[in-house]
């Protein structure tokens, strides 16, 4: 089976994996605030995020005609 996105989804999934790893980014900065309560939820939290982020960029490279 050939599956294909189209340029442009593959940019939009690009774009959104952009965003999930700055929100991820930001998370783990808020988890090492020692004031913040939950901290590890925080870095789990950042590490999904983080997560999500590549399995979509590997997504928009193969599939996405991104990059």
């Amino acid at each position: 089976m050939n599956l294909a996105l189209a340029p442009h989804t593959g940019l939009v999934l690009a774009e959104v994996a952009g965003l999930l790893l700055v929100i991820g980014g930001i998370w783990l900065a808020a988890a090492q605030i020692p004031r913040l309560r939950h901290a590890a939820a925080r870095a789990v939290v950042a590490g999904i995020l983080f997560a999500a982020a590549g399995a979509l960029l590997i997504i928009a490279i193969h599939w996405g005609h991104f990059g």
